[in-house]
């Protein structure tokens, strides 16, 4: 359930935990890359939406890699292949609504690692598998590594790449997360938006 509304029908405090936690959904990012077995497709279906906002936005990373030419300090295109990336469930809350997760939670969390460039087994096309759980380059310092991240995630989404989706009562889209970022878009907390989501899981681990 990606839902502001409580069992009791009513519309949830607009910072209790269940709708904070919803709140890095407005980031951009991949389904459960954070998982040793990301997913491949995501389905997402509208029961309820408000009036106006909580558009759902993709941007076609398949162009991304494409279109990227420039160098890294002073790393080619070519250099970037074989880069491996942790991903974390912990460090993309944490940029957004702080530390919400109790120790235990932590420990289910543990961060896997991912390569920079996932490729698509059935189309053979690649993407910089980046968005907001990358949280950094295995083996380089923290804070290159994040820029190295954040910059590809920016170049993903170019106005020209993003489809923003305007949600109807009834609704169904099918993302695939080995070709698309997305992100949720902002409406008002007070009124009810009610949507579920399903996520199809890999065949396995990419590394």
């Amino acid at each position: 359930m990606l839902s502001n509304v409580g069992e009791d029908g009513r519309v949830m405090d607009r910072d209790g935990k269940q709708v904070t936690y919803m709140k890095g959904n407005t980031l951009w990012h991949s389904d459960s890359s954070f998982k040793r077995v990301p997913c491949t497709y995501s389905l997402l279906v509208a029961h309820e939406v408000p009036s106006e906002g909580g558009n759902t936005e993709f941007a076609d990373a398949r162009a991304c890699y494409d279109d990227w030419l420039e160098p890294f300090d002073g790393m080619a295109k070519d250099a970037l292949e074989d880069l491996v990336c942790e991903h974390s469930l912990i460090y993309s809350r944490l940029n957004i609504v702080g530390d919400i997760f109790t120790a235990a939670e932590k420990d289910e969390l543990a961060p896997p690692q991912q390569p920079l460039v996932r490729i698509h087994l059935r189309t053979g096309r690649k993407i910089y598998y980046v968005g907001r759980h990358c949280s950094h380059v295995v083996g380089w310092p923290v804070k290159k590594g994040r820029a190295l991240t954040q910059a590809l995630t920016q170049f993903c989404v170019r106005p020209e790449t993003v489809y923003s989706h305007t949600w109807q009562a009834g609704d169904l889209v099918i993302g695939d997360n080995r070709s698309v970022l997305h992100r949720g878009m902002a409406y008002n907390p007070a009124q009810r938006r009610v949507m579920r989501r399903a996520t199809i899981a890999g065949d396995g681990p990419l590394i």
